[in-house]
Order: C-alpha cells, then sequence, then structure tokens
C-alpha cells in the first residue's frame, strides 16, 4: 500500500468500457458517484488515479481517470483496489452512522456480552447491509460456517467502537441453528 497511515477501501476497478480507457468501477461510498470528492484514489502497488468524470451504469459507475487514456492501460487495472486515506474522509454525522471498515473485525455480542461471534464482513446485496459474522467457539450459534444479521437497529441495538464491539439480538431462526 502506498504511504497512507490508514487506508480505507473506497471501490474496485472492473472491466473496461470502450477504447478511450474507461473502466467500470464498483464504488463503496455512500453516493457511489461521488468517488471523485475524496481526492486522489491510492491502489495498492503505489500508483495514484485521479478522477475526472463518472456516470452510472446499471450496477457499477463508467469512470474516466486522468492517468488513463487507453483500452490497454484500463484492462490493466481490471480487479484494482482503490483506497484513500481515513484522514481524508468527513467525520461520521450521527451516532448510527459508521464506516463499513471500522465495524471490520468487531466482537459481537449478546445483551449480557457474552460472545456470538466476529463481524468479518458487511455485504449488501441489494436489500440492505448485512452483518457476516463468524461463530466464536461455545456460542450460541453452533457450527463454524458465518451467518447473515440483517443490520438494522432492531437486530444491533448498540455499536460499541470504543469497545471494539456491537451488541445484537438473534432472531430465533438463527440462535436454534445447528
Amino acid at each position: 500500500m502506498t504511504k497512507l497511515d490508514n487506508p480505507v477501501l473506497m471501490a474496485t476497478i472492473g472491466g473496461t468500457h470502450g477504447v478511450r480507457g474507461d473502466v467500470r468501477v464498483k464504488s463503496f461510498t455512500g453516493d457511489p458517484e461521488a468517488i471523485g470528492d475524496y481526492g486522489p484514489l491510492h491502489m495498492e502497488d503505489g500508483r495514484t488515479l485521479t478522477v475526472l468524470s463518472t456516470r452510472p451504469s446499471k450496477t457499477v459507475l463508467i469512470v474516466r481517470f486522468k492517468e488513463v487514456t487507453s483500452r490497454e492501460q484500463a484492462a490493466a487495472l481490471n480487479g484494482q483496489n482503490l483506497y484513500v486515506d481515513r484522514a481524508s474522509l468527513p467525520a461520521e454525522e450521527d451516532e448510527d452512522e459508521f464506516y463499513i471498515t471500522d465495524l471490520m473485525g468487531l466482537d459481537v455480542v449478546d445483551a449480557n456480552a457474552n460472545p456470538i461471534g466476529t463481524v468479518i464482513a458487511v455485504p449488501d446485496f441489494g436489500a440492505g447491509d448485512l452483518l457476516e459474522i463468524q461463530p466464536a467457539a461455545g456460542g450460541p450459534v453452533k457450527g463454524s460456517r458465518s451467518f447473515f444479521l440483517e443490520f438494522t437497529k432492531a437486530n444491533v441495538p448498540e455499536v460499541a467502537l470504543a469497545l471494539g464491539r456491537i451488541s445484537v439480538v438473534l432472531p430465533p431462526e438463527v440462535s436454534e441453528r445447528d
């Protein structure tokens, strides 16, 4: 990673679009088209890219970068992750706003602080954010397979970033799973 003190994943580059060097980009920002508002985007190999333009296209953005001028250059970027330093991001506006990167690795506990597992991902398959949780050994969810919990206030009444944990209320179908 380039000289970023605290990198935050902002997007992933997909395939090419057209012959002038545009690429398809999956943006992870609240407003996908704001991907260029955070300054230059950094790749793991040390290069930076500057967004010149974006436009929506189905589930991705079509992005033109200043440094990419040909289809061949664009094709070479396929699969690259794009990061910014955490310091360039705005602070969360209220107590119920979180950056996904801050949730990763948090301990998951019940209302009595009994361990349930660890957050390993926060996917959104189109119906809202989910927490993917790896069960804790000896916890209430049996088995070694991860499970999903809808990231709602009812299921996740407390996120305590300073304590490194979230409290959850497991629906019966999850807690009774074998």
